[in-house]
C-alpha cells in the first residue's frame, strides 16, 4: 500500500537559493557574479578569433559563459518567485532591474563568444567540437554557430543589450508590475461587491454558475479598459524593438528567432496549424457540447473554461486536491509521483490565495541547486487540480536532466510543454483508473480528459494568429488600441467559429495575457500546441506499449536539451514532425474519449 500523501503547506521554502533576500549571502553571490563576468567580458574582448592556435581559449570563454548563465539562472529564478508571489514589493522589483543589468553583461559575453566562433574555419571548428571539455555541448554550441551568424557587430549587440534594460525589458517589469498590483470589483449575483485580486479573475471564469463568470469578466475588463492605452503602448514598444533588431540582424522574418529558440522549423509548426486548422470541428465540438449542456446555442468567452457538469464539479480543498494528482500519479507514473511527494516534503509549491499576488502559474528552478519551484494559485477548481499537475510535469522534466550540464539543460519551450501536458494525461488517466468509479464521477473526469483540448487546439491557435498578424502590421508602425482589438476579436471569430457566440469575443484577451508581454522571447503560445498534440502521441504510444514505456519517455525528455525537436521525436518515436498523418493522428486521438463523454452525459439525459 502507498504511504499517505505528504502535508501540503501552501506557501513555499526559498531558502534552498539564499538564507534571506538581500542578506549577505544574497549580495556576496550577486557581487562575485558581477565581478567574474566583467573579468570574462575583458577575456573574451582579447582573444583573437577561433583557430587552431586558441580552441582552448575560446572553450574557456564558453564554459565561464556556460558557468555564470546557470548562476544568473538560479538568482532570476529566485526573484521571480518572490516577485511574483508579492508584486507590490519595491526592493524585489528593484532587484530585478539590477538583474537585468546583469543579464545585459552576460548577454554582451555571448556576443563575444559568437563572434570568436563565427569566424572560425570548418577544420577550426570541428577540433574545437572535439575538445574534451565541451563533450555534451554539441548541440548548443551548433545552435549558438547558427545564431552567430545573424549577429550584429560585437559593439552594437553590446548596446542592445544596454538599451534592452530600460526598454524592452523595462515594458515587460512595468506590465508585470502593474497587473500584479490591479484588483477588479466583483459583482456577485446575491448582490453583495467585493475587491477582488486580478489573479482571481481565470478561477472565478471557471466557476460552475454562468452569472459568476460573466460578473468576473465583465469587472475584469473593466479593470483592462481603463488600462488598454498603456497595455498597447508595451506590446507596440517590445514588437518594434524586435524588428528593429531582426532587421539588423538579418532575420527577414519575425518567427525566425522563435523558431530558432524552440529548436524547431518553420515546415514542422506550419504542417501542424495548416491540419489543426483542417480538424478545428474536433475540438469545436467539445465545446458545443458545453453549450448543449448549459442550455445555450454558443458559448461565450467567460464560459471556455467552465465545467460542463457544473452539479458534478466538487469545490475542493488544496489537501483534496493534491490527494487527487498523488493518487493519479500512483496509479499511472510511480516515479512522477516519487518526485511529486519529495516537491511537497520540501515544499516546493506556492499555492496560497491572497492579495499582491501575480497572475498565472509556473514552474522555475535553479541548476544550481538542482531545484525546482512551483506557483499557482489555487483556487478549489478541478482546473487547478490540472495546473498543478502540469507544472509538476514541467518539474519533473528539469530534475531528470539534473545530471547533464548546464547547455544540455536548457530544452526548448516546446518540448517542454510536452512534459507537462503529459503529465496532465497522467492525471487523467490515473484519476478514471480508480476503483469503483461512479458513472457521474466517471463522466466528469471524461470532460476533464477533454477539456482542456479546446484550449490547446483552439485558444492558443488564437494567440498564435493574433500575434502574427499584429506582427505583420506592426512593420509599418504602431498598431492602435482600437486595430488591436479588432485583430483579437477576428483571430478568435476565425478560430472558434460557431463554437463561439456572435458578441460573446473577449476584444481584450491581448491585454490580460501576460503571454504577449515577456520581454525575453515573443510567440510563446505556438509550443503550448506543440506539446499538447506531441503528448498524446506519446501516451498514445504509453497506452499501446504499456509501462515499459515510460523508460523511453524518460529518456526523450533526457533528450531534449540535446538535440532539435526533429530530431529528438525521430530518435525517441521514429516519427517525422513534418508528416500530416502524425498531427491528424494526434488530433484525433481526443475522438475516442469525446465519443464516450457524449455517451454518458446522454445516458444521464443531460443532452
Amino acid at each position: 500500500m502507498n504511504p499517505p500523501t505528504p502535508a501540503a503547506p501552501r506557501t513555499w521554502n526559498l531558502t534552498g537559493y539564499f538564507p534571506e533576500f538581500d542578506g549577505q549571502v544574497y549580495r556576496t553571490f550577486k557581487q562575485s557574479l558581477r565581478q567574474e563576468i566583467a573579468a570574462r567580458l575583458s577575456d573574451a574582448a582579447s582573444t583573437p578569433p577561433l583557430a587552431p592556435e586558441n580552441m582552448v581559449t575560446w572553450a574557456a570563454v564558453f564554459l565561464a559563459w556556460e558557468d555564470l548563465g546557470a548562476r544568473l539562472a538560479h538568482l532570476t529564478s529566485y526573484l521571480d518567485c518572490l516577485s511574483s508571489a508579492d508584486a507590490a514589493s519595491e526592493a524585489v522589483q528593484r532587484e530585478r532591474t539590477e538583474l537585468a543589468t546583469l543579464a545585459a553583461e552576460h548577454a554582451k559575453l555571448k556576443s563575444q563568444l559568437l563572434g570568436g566562433l563565427r569566424a572560425g574555419p570548418p577544420p577550426a571548428w570541428l577540433a574545437f567540437l572535439g575538445q574534451p571539455a565541451l563533450a555534451g555541448a554539441t548541440h548548443a554550441l551548433e545552435r549558438l554557430r547558427t545564431e552567430a551568424g545573424h549577429q550584429m557587430a560585437v559593439a552594437e549587440e553590446a548596446l542592445a543589450a544596454d538599451l534592452g534594460v530600460d526598454g524592452i525589458g523595462a515594458w515587460g517589469r512595468l506590465y508585470d508590475t502593474v497587473t500584479g498590483k490591479m484588483n477588479f470589483t466583483m459583482a456577485w449575483p446575491d448582490g453583495r461587491t467585493e475587491d477582488v485580486p486580478m489573479a482571481q479573475a481565470r478561477a472565478l471564469m471557471a466557476h460552475p454558475d454562468r452569472a459568476v463568470r460573466q460578473a468576473a469578466f465583465a469587472g475584469s475588463n473593466r479593470v483592462w479598459v481603463a488600462a488598454e492605452d498603456t497595455m498597447a503602448a508595451a506590446l507596440n514598444a517590445m514588437a518594434g524593438t524586435r524588428h528593429s533588431l531582426y532587421g539588423r540582424r538579418d532575420q527577414r522574418h519575425f518567427l525566425d528567432a522563435p523558431l530558432h529558440d524552440n529548436s524547431i522549423s518553420r515546415e514542422t509548426i506550419e504542417t501542424m496549424f495548416a491540419v489543426l486548422a483542417e480538424n478545428y470541428d474536433t475540438p469545436r465540438r467539445i465545446l458545443q457540447l458545453g453549450a448543449r449542456l448549459q442550455g445555450t446555442p454558443a458559448l461565450a468567452w467567460y464560459d471556455l473554461e467552465a465545467p460542463r457538469l457544473p452539479d458534478e464539479a466538487p469545490e475542493l480543498r488544496w489537501e483534496e486536491a493534491v490527494a487527487l494528482v498523488d493518487h493519479a500519479f500512483g496509479n499511472v507514473y510511480p516515479n512522477l509521483q516519487v518526485y511529486f511527494r519529495a516537491a511537497l516534503a520540501q515544499r516546493w509549491i506556492e499555492s496560497e490565495k491572497r492579495p499582491n499576488k501575480r497572475p498565472g502559474a509556473f514552474c522555475t528552478g535553479s541548476p544550481v541547486i538542482r531545484e525546482e519551484r512551483i506557483y499557482m494559485t489555487f483556487s478549489g477548481t478541478m482546473h487547478d487540480v490540472s495546473t498543478l499537475a502540469h507544472e509538476t510535469g514541467h518539474g519533473w522534466h528539469s530534475h531528470l536532466l539534473g545530471g547533464t550540464r548546464p547547455c544540455a539543460r536548457e530544452y526548448p519551450m516546446a518540448l517542454a510543454e510536452t512534459a507537462s501536458t503529459f503529465a496532465e494525461l497522467v492525471l487523467a488517466h490515473g484519476l478514471r483508473s480508480e476503483p469503483d468509479l461512479s458513472p457521474a464521477r466517471r463522466a466528469f473526469l471524461l470532460d476533464q480528459a477533454i477539456g482542456q483540448a479546446p484550449a490547446y487546439l483552439l485558444n492558443i491557435p488564437v494567440r498564435f494568429a493574433f500575434e502574427s498578424r499584429f506582427y505583420e502590421e506592426r512593420r509599418a508602425g504602431a498598431v492602435s488600441v482600437t486595430r488591436i482589438k479588432e485583430l483579437m476579436v477576428a483571430a478568435q471569430r476565425e478560430v472558434y467559429g460557431s463554437a463561439l457566440e456572435v458578441g460573446g469575443e473577449d476584444p481584450w484577451f491581448w491585454a490580460s495575457k501576460q503571454h504577449f508581454f515577456i520581454a525575453e522571447l515573443s510567440f510563446y503560445n505556438f509550443p503550448y500546441t506543440f506539446g499538447f498534440l506531441l503528448s498524446q502521441a506519446l501516451f498514445a504510444e504509453f497506452l499501446r506499449a504499456g509501462p515499459g514505456f515510460l523508460a523511453r519517455y524518460e529518456e526523450f525528455l533526457r533528450l531534449t536539451g540535446s538535440a532539435s525537436c526533429e530530431e529528438v521525436v525521430r530518435r525517441s518515436l521514429r516519427r517525422d514532425l513534418r508528416d500530416r498523418d502524425f498531427w491528424r493522428a494526434a488530433i484525433h486521438a481526443l475522438d475516442e474519449p469525446a465519443r464516450e463523454f457524449e455517451t454518458v452525459v446522454a445516458a444521464r439525459g443531460r443532452a
